[in-house]
């Protein structure tokens, strides 16, 4: 009960009216508006609910995140970017190196990295395994090629993670690889998707001959399949909405 007063408290105190009442009637905020309201969450060291102390996070349980859940969505409190902080974050933490922790893990919090993910392809929407977007390895490089689909708020997103075949070599799961990708730069073409509503949420990446340094690939080649199962965890956690039902 009385963290669940403070964190009332904090939210009442914290949260721009103006955020509020966007979220609270359903409509869409910005960027910047998103950014405002992390920087403020950040400050308190209450961004990364799913993050332990060691990088940035508050270190909370199952019951200390459904109360922050549950009264967040009271509030009108706006959700963070989750690609960033509820999925890719804890990806980093549990399969990183420790220079890809301590890179990373702070642009994220900051906000100076602002992730998409880019999983499903034209032929490979619920059949994952089936992706084709390729990466080649070139020295210290791979060089991408392809296409992701569905991609939501790529036009948002200055970086973007990746599944990419590194090989054809036996079962389809075990040709695949996490990669770590900068949008800002050429051969990265991101195309709207409005949904009949004319929202823009969700788009198509066109990627071309970019180059990736083979630094930021998470784990080992081939090893995508273990770390996407980990990640689904917690983008099922975070679909189910546990604590705003």
């Amino acid at each position: 009960k009385a963290l669940r007063l403070e964190f009332r408290a904090f939210l009442a105190e914290s949260l721009p009216e103006a955020l509020s009442r966007k979220t609270l009637f359903g409509q869409k905020l910005s960027k910047a508006e998103h950014q405002q309201w992390q920087r403020i969450l950040q400050a308190k060291g209450w961004l990364a609910p799913s993050w332990s102390k060691q990088w940035g996070g508050p270190g909370w349980g199952p019951l200390e995140r459904f109360l922050w859940d549950e009264e967040s969505e009271l509030a009108g409190a706006p959700r963070a970017n989750i690609p960033s902080l509820d999925l890719l974050g804890p990806v980093i933490i549990e399969f990183g190196t420790e220079a890809q922790k301590e890179y990373f893990l702070p642009r994220i919090l900051s906000g100076e990295d602002w992730w998409c993910q880019g999983f499903s392809e034209p032929q490979a929407g619920s059949d994952l395994a089936a992706l084709k977007m390729r990466a080649v390895r070139d020295g210290d490089h791979y060089v991408v090629n392809g296409t992701k689909l569905w991609t939501s708020w790529a036009h948002m997103a200055n970086k973007i993670f990746c599944l990419v075949r590194t090989s054809t070599d036996g079962p389809k799961q075990a040709g695949i690889s996490f990669l770590l990708i900068d949008m800002e730069q050429p051969g990265i073409e991101v195309n709207p998707i409005l949904t009949l509503g004319g929202m823009h949420a969700v788009n198509e990446v066109q990627i071309t001959d970019v180059r990736v340094p083979v630094d930021n690939l998470i784990g080992k080649e081939g090893d995508a399949w273990t770390i996407t199962k980990f990640l689904l965890g917690h983008e099922r956690l975070v679909g189910a909405g546990i604590g705003p039902s």
